[in-house]
């Protein structure tokens, strides 16, 4: 079973790569990782996952045409 923090750094990285390209949603990050986990996730890791990577400020909500998606800060770097 993958950790909390391994699922957040792995949907961090995806986001990263695809700043400026790419948004997603936590539907379409949650759906990615299980589909390239497997069985080592499943949607409370997803959510979890998330919700560190919201807590510690490595990502934020954004919010277009009333979909919220998972973004990088725009005042922080790529890593």
């Amino acid at each position: 079973m993958k950790t909390v923090e391994e699922v957040a750094d792995k949907m961090y990285e995806m986001i990263s790569q695809e700043k400026g390209r790419k948004k997603f949603t936590a539907r379409d990050l949650q759906s990615i990782v299980t589909k390239l986990f497997g069985g080592e996730v499943d949607k409370k890791i997803c959510k979890n996952a998330i919700r560190q990577l919201m807590d510690t400020g490595r990502c934020v909500y954004s919010t277009y045409s009333g979909v919220s998606y998972v973004e990088i800060p725009p005042d922080k770097t790529s890593e």
